[in-house]
């Protein structure tokens, strides 16, 4: 080892380390010279891309109203606010109620950017918030100074509603006004609502309040009557269903209407929800495929609104094994009986609002208005209500039974036996004319009567000899319909049908048809009820939009048409015709053959 070498250090055959004359790449030498560059890293291994750390946003937050224009089914809230900030006349308090996902909150925020609305141009608060403003980035991320939004939940203490009172005597920081935003101000204790009323009633004119609200009655009419009160709306389905195509525009996604229809009617109103449900469907298949609507009613945990309507039909009619055994096919796909007793009390309404305004009221497809207006046009109003109200105690028992699905096979068996049950008024009559009451048609045999009738009344019936039964009519095709309209000699009702109605399908028992132009609006209650009378049993007599047939009256003029040009083809009258000019065949009438006349045998002379 050398001398001059520290003892700690051993001999070794490289050069020590401090020989090392490799320049950093980071750094200039003493010089000025530029460090050598680098080689090139090598080109890495493909790898699969990663996953993005940036997080998801929902649908209901990433399409979530910018502006006042935004705000879906809201426009006459909107019109209000438009002509109080043209004209000046802005109230210090803003009270906004409506059910879950109308956007109260929303509103809320972009009343706070109203309010404080600044820009090069305009320096007044403005509704027309397309344009950004000095204060909106910052309201809409939520760390403005002077806009202070808070949830009602959390701070019910009325010390919490002091400690923010006591700041609304100072002046604002940077915006025009203090802005104090409360969400679900029913929440607050009656303490802190008492503490709010004395600035409430006379706040510094530079401070705003803006509460929100679902439940409205629980807010004290103190506080009631110092706001200004806003009431948002449910969204209509239609209004849902454009917003959710145009979401389902943006995103790219493939889903099929109906499946729309089923959300829109699942979120209740809400758009929140509906964007919420959309968000959810779209995952449902991978990317660049359709989501059907099958697969958002199963989603969904919904029963197929046609096969509901089935049963519905088969319960209005009586019959109770064709009633249990759609109920147990629903039930087997995955039906919850609550949601099905559910969809029958939504039948029920909307065949009585048929009844009234017509098919055209419901929100639904074309076919299934027509199914659920045939139903109401076969069965009288009172028969609706009493089936609305069992309706009623049949959802609340398969909730809390604790077999749900023996709970709603009794209620269908409850509701076919009373279908053809006669109503109070019906029995009344029969009471005060003396007549037995006729039983109602049980669910295995029309001969029990169940509890509806009378015990003198079933006991005259069973002394008195049974009537004959008039032999069933039968009908197996529409032609069999207007023989007996025919028949039964209903003249109005026979013009009616031969000119408007343009058979669809035909079936015993049920008839759609699409109505020709003019015709009457209760022309399928007429024929419903004419139907009912003569056959004994309950028709369905729906009217469609479109795709009937021709009418029997079109038939004719189309046969007749056919027929004369067959006569002018004919040679014989084509040389008639040129033989004298100017005729004209006016009418052409079918004369009938005349009958052979028996050749009488003359009697024989006595002679």
């Amino acid at each position: 080892m050398p001398a001059d070498l520290p003892p700690d250090i051993e001999e070794t055959d490289g050069p020590p380390p401090w020989d090392d004359n490799e320049p950093d790449p980071n750094t200039i030498s003493m010089f000025g010279e530029a460090p050598a560059a680098a080689p090139p890293p090598a080109k890495p291994a493909p790898v699969a891309a990663p996953v993005q750390d940036a997080a998801y946003q929902v649908l209901a937050r990433k399409y979530r109203p910018r502006t006042f224009e935004d705000l879906i089914g809201q426009e006459a809230m909107v019109r209000t606010l438009k002509n109080a900030f043209a004209s000046g006349r802005i109230a210090h308090a803003f009270m906004l109620t409506g059910v879950r996902g109308v956007g109260k909150t929303t509103t809320a925020r972009l009343l706070a950017r109203a309010l404080n609305f600044d820009s090069d141009t305009l320096h007044q608060p403005s509704v027309d918030l397309t344009v950004e403003g000095r204060h909106c980035r910052a309201i809409i991320e939520g760390r403005h100074m002077d806009v202070l939004e808070m949830d009602a939940a959390s701070r019910t203490k009325v010390d919490e509603m002091r400690e923010l009172l006591d700041s609304v005597r100072y002046s604002p920081v940077e915006a025009r006004y203090k802005v104090y935003v409360i969400d679900e101000v029913h929440m607050l204790s009656t303490a802190a609502f008492n503490a709010l009323l004395k600035t409430l009633e006379e706040p510094p004119p530079h401070a705003k309040f803006i509460f929100a609200t679902t439940e409205i009655r629980k807010v004290p009419v103190t506080i009631l009557s110092r706001c200004q009160r806003f009431d948002l709306r449910r969204v209509e389905p239609d209004v849902l269903i454009k917003n959710l195509k145009a979401i389902c525009a943006a995103e790219g996604a493939l889903v099929e209407e109906e499946g729309l229809i089923l959300i829109a009617r699942a979120a209740e109103g809400s758009v929140r929800d509906a964007q919420s449900l959309l968000d959810q469907a779209i995952v449902q298949v991978d990317r660049g495929q359709t989501v059907t609507a099958a697969a958002i009613r199963d989603m969904l945990g919904l029963a197929d609104r046609a096969q509901t309507i089935s049963l519905f039909e088969e319960v209005m009619k009586g019959h109770a094994a064709e009633a249990l055994q759609a109920f147990r096919t629903l039930y087997n796909f995955g039906a919850d009986p609550a949601v099905v007793m559910l969809d029958l009390l939504e039948h029920s309404h909307g065949a009585s609002v048929a009844k009234a305004l017509g098919p055209n009221a419901l929100t639904l497809p074309k076919d299934q208005a027509a199914r659920l207006a045939a139903i109401g046009a076969a069965v009288s109003a009172g028969t609706l209500s009493r089936l609305w109200q069992m309706l009623l105690k049949a959802y609340e028992e398969a909730r809390r039974a604790p077999d749900p699905a023996a709970a709603c096979e009794m209620a269908l068996i409850r509701l076919c036996y009373a279908a053809d049950l006669p109503g109070p008024e019906e029995a009344l009559k029969a009471l005060q004319s003396g007549e037995p009451i006729a039983p109602g048609r049980g669910p295995s045999s029309p001969s029990t009567g169940g509890g509806s009738g009378n015990v003198s009344a079933t006991a005259r019936a069973l002394a008195q000899p049974e009537p004959a039964l008039a032999p069933q009519i039968t009908l197996q095709s529409f032609e069999d319909v207007v023989a007996l309209i025919d028949a039964k000699r209903d003249i109005a009702l026979k013009l009616d049908v031969a000119k408007f109605i343009r058979p669809v399908s035909f079936r015993p028992g049920a008839i759609e048809f699409e109505p020709a132009p003019g015709a009457p609006g209760n022309l399928a209650q007429r024929l419903s009820a004419k139907l009912k009378e003569w056959t004994g049993q309950p028709w369905l007599v729906a009217a469609q939009g479109g795709g009937g047939a021709e009418s029997l009256l079109e038939r004719e003029h189309r046969e007749k048409a056919v027929e004369r040009k067959q006569i002018e083809a004919d040679p014989f009258v084509q040389s008639v015709m040129q033989a004298f000019p100017g005729t004209e065949i006016v009418s052409v009438r079918q004369l009938a053959t005349p009958e052979a006349e028996p050749t009488e045998t003359a009697p024989e002379d006595e002679d």
